[in-house]
């Protein structure tokens, strides 16, 4: 079974490109199948990890960035492939 991870988070006004590279630079302690980092308009980022497990497993997922960084907690959503 596949299982997509969703991590977004929004950051404050100017500081886009900050999250962006604070996502980048965040290791996790296994590697996914296929990890895609994306960006929108209003400086928000998305990352969508994928892995070969059950929908419940203990997946290792991204941390919550510093608040000076971000305008709200990070909104996150699991998926399976259907």
């Amino acid at each position: 079974m596949s299982v997509a991870l969703m991590w977004e988070a929004r950051a404050v006004e100017g500081r886009g490109d900050e999250l962006l590279s604070w996502v980048r630079e965040q290791a996790l302690d296994r590697e996914p199948v296929r990890r895609e980092t994306l960006r929108a308009p209003q400086d928000r980022v998305l990352v969508i990890t994928w892995w070969d497990a059950e929908y419940d497993a203990d997946l290792p997922e991204l941390p919550e960035p510093g608040p000076e960084l971000v305008t709200r907690t990070v909104h996150r959503w699991r998926f399976e492939a259907v």
